[in-house]
């Protein structure tokens, strides 16, 4: 049997000592908020036509990427908006024969091109529209390997210097589609 130390005493509403991950260790990644876009229990609608969800889920990709590269961007936007946005995953579906299926979006989601130069401009707009959530793939992503080396990179970069290849934007149906109203299904 192992037994674990004691936690170190504090005072009666003092914060417990911060303590750094260690080199190579996992990070807690849940946020430290609670998410500022998803729907509530009551808003999910299985009923209803994905257009008539309150919220609109777009992603955007640089269409000039080869196919491998765009799916690659695009598949990680998607999983970062997944787990971000409440409310957006259907349940599971179960076939006639009895095999369980993961949800999939209920609302829907429309897969845009744009140009690269586009995307940072657009990342900005939806980055400051109120109630929008926004995941993005900066091109740095697919050329580091390491997940800490791509942090540190990051970390050295201003907001203005990243080059993106995928979006993700999820958010009031209107204010979306004032945002990408141009741009075009990706072929």
């Amino acid at each position: 049997m192992t037994v674990s130390p004691a936690p170190a005493a504090t005072s009666p509403g003092a914060a417990p000592p911060a303590t750094e991950p260690a080199p190579g260790s996992a990070v807690d990644p849940s946020p430290a908020a609670a998410p500022a876009v998803g729907f509530a229990p009551d808003e999910i609608r299985l009923d209803e036509p994905t257009r008539s969800a309150r919220l609109k889920w777009v992603v955007v990709v640089d269409e000039a990427l080869e196919p491998g590269r765009a799916a690659n961007a695009v598949a990680c936007v998607t999983a970062a908006t997944a787990t971000g946005v409440p409310g957006l995953m259907g349940p599971t579906a179960s076939d006639a024969g009895g095999d369980v299926h993961t949800g999939l979006p209920w609302t829907g989601c429309t897969v845009l091109g744009a140009p690269r130069a586009t995307l940072a401009e657009l990342r900005a707009k939806a980055a400051a529209a109120p109630g929008v959530h926004v995941a993005d793939m900066p091109a740095i992503a697919q050329q580091i390997r390491v997940y800490g080396e791509y942090l540190a990179a990051m970390a050295e970069r201003p907001v203005d210097d990243h080059d993106y290849l995928a979006l993700s934007i999820v958010g009031p149906r209107n204010r979306v589609d004032r945002l990408v109203g141009k741009l075009r299904l990706l072929p």
